[in-house]
């Protein structure tokens, strides 16, 4: 069986470039045939394309790289399996939508989204990303080090939030909790780690002025800072307790990637973080506390419209959710003050990633879901036959 694997390739420091890397290899693991490209239009692509004829072209993006993902290989008469995230209001593609045989979604929440905007859901399967469990496992050769840079005290329990911004993975509801949480806990440390960027400084501001008003600014440590895959297992190995309560998250990898590293996990009980972490078992999920809805949007022609204008929504769009915060201080209150329970979280954690969540796990699932909806399997019994002369 012969695959293109359409995704940000070479592999970027991004979500969906790795979501498709992991694939790729996974691929390969499995005995397939593959072939990683980037997805945007090239000589490159159209070489594969024309000339590699594979069997089926799977693409990792979100509704606005179908174009890209979608329309080009079905062009050259090849095959497409998207695997797509959410990402704003799935418009304009419809009619692409329905004509295909198989679409994978990072998760059921995100797949209720694409039902939400009115796409036959009927041909989609869920399929939660997988990560690389020997990549990300317990490693504690050099958290000494790393705390001792970062600022948190030999004595003191380190909280970890990564993401290309901090606000949007919850870290502002986590400074109402741990304000809450320093009136009965002291020895704490909640580390924000943001890639930079435009919208991470913009937050910023509001970060800092909420931690000074709540009184605990001096137990925020803020690093804005570019690390590789191997460098974020060695912080991740370096925290107590991961906190992600997340205003939007398909997925949430970060989370994922931090259980496979035997740290308990604390999140929202929705989205993405619902279908990965169990409940009292490998972390904490908190109630929904609200839930912001957008009644009509504005679209623009880069979203696939035919003009700037606004969109209204028949059932509303939600824009955000925020975790409830007494969840959360509960939850890390909890943690902070039983070491056994944080290393039974993780432990269970890991042993649930490695079962469920590893990619090879996923890539097998996705090979097998795909030979059996395309009739791959059946097809290239034939082919062998014929080749074979054993017809």
């Amino acid at each position: 069986m012969k695959c293109l694997v359409f995704y940000a390739y070479p592999p970027e420091p991004d979500g969906q470039s790795l979501q498709g890397h992991m694939l790729y290899k996974g691929l390969l693991k499995q005995g397939v045939e593959a072939v990683p490209c980037h997805y945007k239009q090239s000589m490159q692509k159209n070489f594969y394309l024309k000339h590699y004829k594979p069997d089926v072209a799977f693409g990792v993006g979100f509704w606005g790289n179908v174009p890209e993902i979608v329309q080009e290989p079905q062009k050259f008469g090849v095959r497409t399996v998207p695997w797509f995230n959410a990402d704003g209001w799935v418009a304009n593609y419809h009619d692409e939508f329905e004509k295909l045989e198989l679409m994978f979604t990072t998760s059921e929440w995100v797949r209720s989204i694409y039902k939400r905007d009115g796409v036959d859901v009927s041909k989609i399967v869920p399929i939660h990303i997988g990560i690389d469990t020997n990549m990300f496992k317990p490693a504690n050769g050099y958290t000494k080090d790393i705390r001792k840079m970062i600022g948190v005290k030999e004595h003191e329990k380190m909280i970890l939030t990564i993401g290309g911004d901090v606000t949007s993975k919850g870290a502002q509801e986590m400074f109402k909790a741990l304000a809450q949480v320093d009136e009965e806990y002291k020895d704490w440390k909640y580390v924000c780690k943001a890639w930079p960027s435009e919208c991470a400084r913009e937050w910023r501001d509001y970060e800092e002025e909420l931690a000074e008003s709540l009184g605990i600014r001096d137990k925020i440590i803020f690093i804005d800072d570019e690390f590789s895959q191997e460098f974020m297992v060695q912080l991740l190995n370096t925290c107590d307790i991961y906190a992600a309560p997340s205003r939007i998250e398909g997925f949430g990898m970060i989370q994922v990637e931090a259980m496979a590293c035997e740290k308990p996990v604390i999140s929202i009980n929705k989205m993405g973080p619902s279908e990965t972490i169990l409940h009292n078992k490998t972390g904490f999920l908190a109630k929904v506390a609200e839930e912001v809805q957008l009644k009509e949007e504005w679209v623009y022609p880069s979203m696939g419209f035919g003009k700037q204008e606004i969109v209204n929504f028949d059932i509303p769009k939600t824009f955000a959710y925020r975790a409830d915060v007494d969840d959360l201080r509960k939850y890390t209150l909890k943690l902070l003050t039983d070491p056994e329970l944080c290393k039974k979280m993780g432990k269970e954690g890991r042993k649930h990633v490695v079962k469920n969540l590893d990619y090879q796990v996923i890539s097998k699932k996705m090979l097998d879901i795909t030979k059996e909806r395309l009739g791959l399997e059946q097809d290239l019994l034939v082919s062998k036959r014929i080749n074979g002369k054993n017809v």
